[in-house]
């Protein structure tokens, strides 16, 4: 069982030093821009609560407002939006 484990590990690192290492791409995307085709559609930034709650409804919960400027967080089933004030700065899409 030691020999075949042992010759195992040999045809691995000749293999790879045959054909040198195995690299893959790494693929970043903005933060900005992660869930646009997720198919979800959120509110966009500049919007006030009111017309959020009227196209969206009641949130599942409201956190906040904390700080200075009062941010104040809404969360719903698939999306949380974040505003400063009575205004959206920014909403982020659940992990499913």
């Amino acid at each position: 069982m030691k020999a075949l484990k042992g010759l195992a590990i040999s045809v691995s690192l000749a293999v790879t030093m045959a054909f040198g290492v195995a690299n893959a791409d790494e693929v970043r995307v903005p933060v900005s821009e992660q869930g646009q085709n997720a198919g979800i559609e959120v509110p966009k930034s500049g919007v006030t609560q009111a017309s959020v709650e009227q196209k969206f409804g009641a949130p599942q919960s409201i956190q906040g407002p904390v700080g200075d400027p009062p941010i104040t967080k809404w969360i719903y089933s698939g999306f949380t939006v974040y505003f400063e004030y009575d205004r959206v700065i920014h909403t982020v899409i659940h992990h499913q």
